[in-house]
């Protein structure tokens, strides 16, 4: 079976494709003998991320809003797994522009062409941050959409229209909400790659706000793990929730990263909150859990060591990605 999966040179898609091929393509009913990479290369992907030459494995530089480029890839999937997405709330706010294009636009054109050629399976890969800001308890799989942010606000409008192709056309479509991700190979932008990151060059490390925020934390390869029991496991129409189990606010995780790279507090300066800035998100997983077997294998202390030791160690991969990003060059 052809497996197409869409922006899998960034961060999470890159770590899903390299487990896949470790494993073989090995899971629940047929094996994966090809996979097929779709990714524009923004500023958050590069090649680099998916390190091998394994002849199982084609990349394909392009845009999933090219409908014919779309159309080709298509006919040639058996099923899809969509990761492809403007995914960075800052960049949202100063320019929504993208991220409706690339969330919106881009996925309706993926499933306009899977179900034009009878795709098996789409997975559309998705986030917590569409729930919103979440005061008490948990978000189960069926709590109303809340957006805040224009990242939020267009990933759910993709989740609704991809549901939509299920609920209409029986496209077999199924959709994965996950917590914060963490490890190795993430754009020096998010919150822990930046301050690794920071904290190596002998730089502050810039808190929003009072640091109460609450976030959970979820290892890159518990979520893809997660992701392929929905591919392998999971039923059509349905969304599962895919939680890390660690709830720290930022002011925490901030404390946890000074320790892992020898620093104190006076590293960290205070700065104006982030508009509209969610204070809480909070998944319940009970349903991925209890249907798929879903469960987080890494620690949260062994794995923000070993992601702090990965930085560490490959100055030559982050150091290129976050001065481009910082002048505003393109790769």
């Amino acid at each position: 079976m052809r497996l197409l999966v869409t922006g899998a040179a960034g961060f999470i898609g890159s770590a899903y494709v390299r487990g896949l091929l470790a494993r073989g393509g090995a899971g629940r009913g047929p094996a994966v003998s090809h996979v097929t990479v779709l990714d524009k290369l923004t500023y958050a992907g590069t090649l680099s991320n998916l390190e091998t030459a394994d002849p199982r494995l084609t990349f394909v530089h392009g845009d999933i809003c090219d409908a014919e480029l779309v159309d080709t890839l298509m006919k040639q999937a058996g099923q899809v797994v969509h990761f492809a997405a403007e995914s960075h709330v800052d960049r949202s706010i100063t320019g929504a522009d993208a991220f409706v294009r690339t969330n919106v636009e881009g996925t309706h054109t993926l499933l306009e062409a899977a179900l034009r050629h009878g795709v098996q399976r789409f997975v559309h890969v998705s986030t917590d941050e569409v729930y919103g800001s979440v005061e008490t308890g948990t978000s189960p799989e069926t709590a109303p959409l809340d957006p805040n942010s224009p990242y939020a606000a267009s990933k759910a409008a993709s989740d609704l229209i991809a549901l939509s192709y299920h609920r209409t056309h029986g496209l077999d479509v199924r959709v994965t909400r996950c917590s914060n991700n963490y490890g190795p190979h993430q754009f020096p932008e998010k919150i822990i790659p930046l301050f690794i990151t920071n904290l190596l060059d002998g730089e502050d490390l810039p808190l929003y706000g009072d640091g109460l925020h609450v976030r959970d934390w979820l290892h890159v390869e518990d979520h893809c793990h997660g992701v392929d029991l929905v591919r392998t496991k999971g039923r059509p129409g349905e969304i599962y929730n895919i939680g890390g189990g660690t709830a720290l606010t930022n002011r925490e995780l901030t404390g946890r990263l000074l320790e892992a790279c020898g620093a104190d507090w006076s590293r960290v300066r205070h700065v104006a909150d982030r508009k509209g800035h969610d204070r809480r998100y909070a998944v319940r997983d009970d349903k991925a859990r209890e249907e798929l077997g879903y469960r987080p294998r890494h620690d949260f202390a062994a794995g923000l060591a070993e992601t702090v030791a990965w930085y560490r160690d490959n100055r030559s991969w982050w150091e290129p990605l976050k001065r481009s990003a910082l002048t505003g060059g393109a790769r």
